[in-house]
């Protein structure tokens, strides 16, 4: 059975029309007489969207009972059944109630189109996983409900419904998305002009990547090697050197011309996995490659100009920066050089040949290490020395051996002491055993002379597999010692990087990883003083530089008092103390030193955006309080001032009813003033954290109707149900009423009439639970969070009193009880607010015994 396809509209906010065109789709199908169900859609209360389903047949919903309270989902089964060709799900990222068989909606959609149905659905940015916390920090609303990015990347189709945010406000303003009383909060909140532009590009930027995934394997399933220059995609080829730097900030500029294009930095290393490349390096450029916003990528070749081409054309780059050779003249001519033989054959990629300091200077040639250790090249040359007079000797007692025996025993010495000493040892060997050769063992004997042509031949042919194979042996030994150092030095690298990101801190993990790989006493970082950079000597002194990191005993304080030092940059400077390390270690630690120089900078960004926080939101909540002060707090000052100035008035006479009126008006606007102003304070209690607690065992049954009283006459409709048997709670008693007075006013004030709230009380796991359940118009689930900041209002001034600091003072006091605050949806439409305590011990019972 062929799978179904699973069409995705995408959209940047809610509103944006995404269940709209959906509909839309669905009702073209059916028109062409496709076999079209809805299997969900949320309307939201949005008329147009109401009709949009039209004569659809709608699948009837299952109702599901969780901790007692019904909730209406998708009849999975019942789709299942009806087996159309196209259903309609909405909200693809929807988490299902619990006692569902899938946890997610997109489970239940991958069963659908597992079964052979097409299934439309939506889905809004915010939702995607990838981009959950980026729309958290532009929007500052942290999304619970998401969906793994390649569940949407899967889709056969994903349509983008777009709308500029002057018209999904004027949509707003108008009342097509959100209910009249939500208009303001959300104008002003979520849907200002800036968060949607942000999330608008975030929607573009995320299409354009699933785009540019399908156009890949749309070339890679037809074949397709040539460049399509649908996006710019610079990329530029490092070698490791210190020109890096220089090529890499040209391609950025060149990059930057082009609005959107993205900046690659590769280096093909070799195949073998032997060292080439300086490490220390390529890690400053990756870190440079990084911070200019592109990413870095390293291939394995021995032909570097093909390497290179195959990365470009495998990410569809459009242009290709390389570094003049640096090769002299002579080399050039003998080949043409990477650059050359790259642009030969690049086709229709742009290659960029960029001149930098170190052109034509030639490679600097690194000091070849020797293959075999001083010891073994020792005992080759002692071997030489004693065993070919010794050979000699042994073979001229010998009796009937011809020349070409003499010649290959000889042979079979040299190949032995090249794999004792290495290569200059052999060299003297073979030299050595050529004259031996020829003084004892050709005619005419005892003399250099060599008399028959065939001897010179195969004494020649002697000296030259000599030579071959003792620098056949010399290599290998060298690449055996090469590879065994290499990955030495990776698994030095990986050991540090494991470290790094399993610590806490990175630098004091990276510093003390590599103190105890080196086996060093200390290692320190040093700062030099911003005021001796430009001043002839003042580096030496030890008052210049500063510790700005260190681990292990006695760290060095100036560079002269260690034994290795290795510069970072010109402030910057990595010391290490206990012994000086060999110069092959020193790459290794140049690289170190290049991530310590990265970690000090993420941990002072990290000091300053913690030292920024406190200040921005202080300054946000001075903002906030000056406005509540000017709007809010003079609500029911010019109420009261305004019933008080009338009965003080001697040009109307009132009535003992209007005068009763007039009283209470002002009392009731003074307490609301009181209850603004007690909230005020103890909010800025609970920012200095000094709000005092007395935690006691209370009884809900005797709290509930303490708060209930204090809100007067309008809670006597209230409905309550707490056991008997219930545990009392471990609460600050005043703190609890203050609570549940919040909570209750906002329910009370949300409630429709003749539906008064109601309230419920259990226990579980040590736990006491209480739910303040309306049937108001109820919250979005992705706005919950919204109702507990300070100063947030989701509705506008006529139908909400205050601040808007009642719930969020309410999360407040309960956290600082040991408890916790979170909203649900009420089954049938409205808000429960489920408040939950610690479970007050019973005297003679252990504590954590289960109840």
């Amino acid at each position: 059975m062929p799978r179904g396809e699973l069409r995705i509209y995408l959209g940047a906010a809610p509103g944006v029309g995404k269940t709209y065109a959906m509909l839309e789709e669905a009702r073209r199908r059916a028109g062409r007489g496709t076999d079209v169900v809805v299997g969900l859609v949320e309307t939201h209360g949005r008329r147009h969207t109401a009709a949009m389903i039209g004569d659809l047949e709608v699948v009837p919903r299952r109702t599901v009972t969780y901790r007692g309270v019904e909730f209406t989902e998708m009849d999975l089964d019942a789709v299942l059944a009806r087996r159309p060709e196209v259903a309609v799900v909405d909200e693809l990222a929807h988490t299902n109630v619990p006692a569902s068989a899938n946890e997610k909606r997109w489970q239940d959609i991958q069963r659908l189109c597992d079964a052979g149905i097409t299934v439309l659905s939506t889905v809004n940015i915010q939702h995607l996983e990838s981009v959950n916390d980026v729309v958290a920090q532009i929007t500052g609303t942290t999304q619970r409900e998401t969906v793994p990015d390649e569940i949407v990347r899967a889709a056969e189709q994903v349509e983008l419904v777009d709308m500029t945010p002057q018209a999904l406000r004027q949509r707003m303003a108008h009342g097509n998305i959100y209910r009249p009383d939500r208009i303001d909060a959300a104008l002003g909140n979520y849907f200002r002009v800036g968060n949607l532009t942000a999330l608008r590009e975030l929607s573009l930027l995320w299409l354009a990547d699933k785009v540019d995934d399908q156009l890949d394997a749309y070339r890679a399933q037809h074949g397709i090697s040539d460049t399509w220059e649908a996006r710019e995609r610079v990329v530029v080829a490092l070698t490791g050197g210190p020109e890096g730097e220089t090529l890499i900030r040209r391609a950025a500029r060149v990059a930057a011309r082009s609005k959107g294009a993205d900046l690659l930095a590769v280096h093909v290393a070799r195949n073998d996995g032997l060292a080439g490349a300086d490490p220390a390096q390529l890690a400053r450029q990756r870190v440079l490659v990084e911070s200019l916003g592109g990413t870095y990528h390293q291939v394995l070749g021995t032909d570097i100009p093909a390497a290179l081409l195959d990365f470009a054309r495998g990410v569809n780059a459009t242009q290709l920066v390389l570094g003049a050779s640096r090769r002299g003249r002579f080399a050039q001519l003998l080949s043409p050089g990477v650059g050359v033989t790259t642009t030969a054959l690049s086709g229709a990629i742009d290659v960029h040949l960029v001149t930098h300091p170190e052109a034509g200077r030639g490679r600097r040639a690194a000091r070849m290490p020797a293959a075999l250790s001083r010891r073994r090249q020792l005992l080759g040359f002692a071997l030489t020395g004693a065993g070919m007079p010794l050979l000699t000797l042994i073979l001229t007692v010998l009796p009937d051996l011809t020349l070409t025996n003499d010649i290959l025993i000889f042979l079979a010495a040299v190949v032995g002491v090249a794999l004792v000493g290495g290569l200059w040892p052999a060299l003297v060997a073979a030299f050595g055993g050529s004259l031996l050769l020829n003084f004892f063992f050709t005619s005419p004997y005892h003399t250099l002379t060599i008399a028959e042509a065939d001897n010179l031949l195969a004494l020649a042919v002697f000296v030259g597999v000599a030579l071959a194979v003792s620098g056949v042996v010399d290599i290998a030994a060298r690449r055996t010692r090469e590879a065994a150092r290499a990955a030495a030095e990776a698994q030095t690298l990986a050991t540090v990087a494991g470290s790094v990101l399993r610590g806490e801190r990175p630098l004091p993990a990276l510093l003390d990883r590599l103190r105890e790989t080196f086996a060093l006493r200390a290692v320190s970082v040093l700062e030099l003083a911003a005021d001796a950079g430009g001043r002839p000597g003042r580096a030496r002194e030890e008052q210049a530089w500063r510790i700005v990191a260190s681990v292990g005993d006695t760290p060095a304080g100036t560079p002269d008092a260690g034994e290795t030092v290795v510069p970072v940059d010109e402030r910057l400077t990595v010391v290490l103390s206990g012994r000086r390390l060999a110069a092959a270690d020193r790459r290794v630690v140049e690289a170190f030193a290049a991530q310590a120089a990265v970690a000090l900078r993420q941990e002072r960004l990290a000091e300053e955006a913690a030292t920024a926080r406190p200040l921005a939101e202080a300054d946000r909540m001075r903002t906030a309080l000056l406005a509540a002060v000017s709007h809010d707090l003079r609500t029911p000052l010019a109420s009261a001032k305004a019933a008080v100035s009338s009965l003080r008035s001697h040009e109307v006479e009132f009535d003992d009813d209007d005068r009763e009126e007039l009283l209470a008006t002002a009392d009731e606007s003074l307490d609301r003033l009181h209850r603004l102003v007690a909230n005020l304070l103890d909010m800025s209690r609970l920012q200095a954290g000094v709000l005092g607690v007395t935690a006691t065992a209370i009884g809900l049954e005797d709290a509930v109707p303490r708060a209930l009283d204090e809100l007067g006459p309008g809670a006597a409709d209230v409905t309550t149900d707490i056991p008997a048997d219930l545990p009392a709670a471990l609460a600050d008693p005043g703190l609890l009423e203050r609570v549940l007075v919040n909570v209750l006013a906002n329910a009370l004030r949300f409630s429709p009439p003749g539906q008064p709230p109601a309230v419920t009380a259990s226990a579980h796991a040590g736990q006491v639970e209480l739910r303040v359940i309306d049937t108001g118009p109820g919250i979005p689930e992705d706005e919950w969070e919204h109702v507990f900041l300070p100063f947030q209002r989701l509705g506008d001034r006529d139908n909400t009193t205050g601040v808007g600091l009642g719930l969020a003072l309410s999360r407040g006091m309960i956290m600082a009880m040991g408890g916790g605050i979170t909203p649900e949806t009420t089954p049938g439409g409205g808000l429960t607010m489920v408040i939950r305590l610690p479970a007050a011990p019973v005297p003679g019972e252990p504590p954590g015994a289960p109840r």
